[in-house]
């Protein structure tokens, strides 16, 4: 038995964006996960550019491009992830759903779904009303998913926060609810990883000293 390595770096990935390059949304993803960078982890991010070559998501088929494959392996391995989408009529982008449906790949692996990953959540939308609801719509399909939610989600009023460039906003307060989003997710992943580390150790020893004693009851 392998045990985990409970000093590396958490992957963390990001999906999220709009079909617009350099959307207000994507940017504030890469605000979180650099807020995920300073606690410790590493990240990867699927962007509004990235997402909209997926095809739409079809589990009947058994064909799957390059994007999808690496998604799917990118999130296989990740130990927490951080989702931003716009909010469209009320709802979840469809561009940002359809990354997430693709994840029924996930559903037979050891941690399916995203089983054992805390995952941040993050919503631009043009008024409060429509942040607030779709940011509950999206804990959901991330319970759906077997993710744990962190305990902050980022709702953001795009009325009155502007992202002019990657690394710019016009209001320091969501700077510091995005980093929060990310660095939650990256603390999460490192207590787990701990836990499952110390439990594998734990599983290791009472093995050891199980044989131990089969081996000195047979002498």
């Amino acid at each position: 038995m392998t045990l985990l390595d409970s000093s590396r770096q958490p992957l963390i990935v990001g999906i999220g964006g709009t079909t617009r390059a350099a959307s207000s949304t994507e940017r504030a993803l890469g605000f979180a996960l650099r807020g995920a960078e300073s606690a410790g982890a590493r990240t990867q991010l699927f962007g509004g550019e990235f997402l909209h070559r997926l095809p739409h998501y079809a589990p009947e088929s058994a064909e799957r491009t390059d994007e999808q494959r690496e998604l799917i392996e990118a999130v296989r391995a990740a130990d927490a992830l951080v989702i931003a989408t716009p909010g469209y009529h009320g709802g979840v982008s469809g561009l940002v759903k359809n990354a997430l449906d693709t994840l029924e790949e996930l559903r037979n692996d050891e941690r399916p779904y995203l089983d054992g990953r805390a995952v941040g959540c993050i919503v631009t939308a043009y008024g409060w009303q429509a942040a607030g609801s779709v940011l509950t719509s999206l804990r959901s399909i991330v319970h759906a998913l077997r993710g744990w939610p962190t305990p902050f989600g980022a709702g953001i009023n795009t009325l009155e926060t502007r992202f002019d460039t990657p690394h710019t906003c016009s209001d320091p307060k969501v700077v510091d609810q995005l980093a929060t989003v990310g660095k939650q997710a990256a603390q999460f992943a490192l207590a787990f990883n701990a836990g499952r580390a110390e439990a594998e150790e734990e599983a290791v020893a009472s093995a050891a000293h199980r044989s131990a004693r089969l081996l000195s009851l047979a002498g």
